[in-house]
């Protein structure tokens, strides 16, 4: 059987999510070899916005940065970032946001500030980029994160980059949509319907188990009355992603 790395694994699962969506804010990385494999398979006709300004990317091959060249040439657009935040995302143009985060509550609140304090941190990382913007203003955020760990999935943040809608509101500010709907992991695929909802585990990777699951969140992951098996990678999608997706292995690893 050919052995599937966490990379793959991630990417196909993640690709599925975006059957019947039309406009992505894709970030570098997994979120771009979803999007790219998602092209070549449940959503043909998907538009894939970028940070840097360009919408509708079509690379020759997977982008290093959002300011590779390759995005820019056979754009459908390529936008200044006034114009892109202000008339894309804050338009409500956008379907579906792709964010990362080293840590994540039960709400879908986001940190990629610091872990440990904000003084003296144990690692300091990236900050918000445009995450806050593509919470608030895309349809829905998909997440996807490389580690299922009660200090990744943590009852309290230790800095929250990116408040979820229902964060905002408690400051009396009203997002444009429903934050954070999907987070995929290693372990499984967390969801939730909307303001006002938490996080809740709705289906597992093959060979997990709910206990698991629960044993890896650090607050007291409510389960769905079914959860759901993840099919496994087919060999078709595994063909795609390293041979037509990234065949340089530019981020499958």
């Amino acid at each position: 059987m050919t052995t599937v790395t966490s990379s793959e694994l991630l990417s196909v699962v993640a690709s599925r999510e975006l059957v019947a969506r039309r406009t992505v804010f894709a970030g570098i990385g997994l979120p771009t070899l979803a999007t790219e494999l998602a092209h070549l398979t449940v959503a043909p006709d998907i538009e894939v916005v970028y940070e840097s300004g360009v919408c509708g990317a079509h690379p020759s091959q997977l982008p290093e940065t959002i300011a590779d060249a390759v995005l820019i040439t056979g754009a459908e657009a390529v936008l200044s970032m006034p114009a892109l935040f202000g008339c894309v995302l804050q338009g409500g143009h956008i379907d579906v946001g792709f964010l990362g985060a080293a840590q994540i509550d039960r709400h879908g609140n986001l940190n990629t500030s610091v872990i440990g304090d904000w003084d003296s941190p144990t690692v300091r990382l990236p900050g918000s980029g445009g995450g806050v913007e593509v919470m608030a203003n895309s349809r829905e955020v998909f997440v996807v994160m490389r580690r299922h760990t009660p200090r990744s999935f943590t009852a309290t943040l230790d800095f929250c980059t990116t408040p979820g809608p229902d964060r905002a509101l408690a400051e009396g500010i009203r997002p444009l949509g429903i934050g954070v709907t999907r987070v995929i992991t290693e372990l499984g695929i967390l969801a939730r319907g909307g303001i006002g909802e938490e996080l809740r585990l709705v289906a597992v990777q093959p060979g997990v188990t709910v206990e698991q699951v629960r044993a890896a969140t650090g607050w007291d992951l409510s389960v769905a009355d079914t959860v759901e098996t993840v099919p496994p990678p087919t060999a078709e999608e595994l063909r795609l992603l390293r041979e037509d997706v990234d065949p340089e292995r530019v981020y499958l690893r």
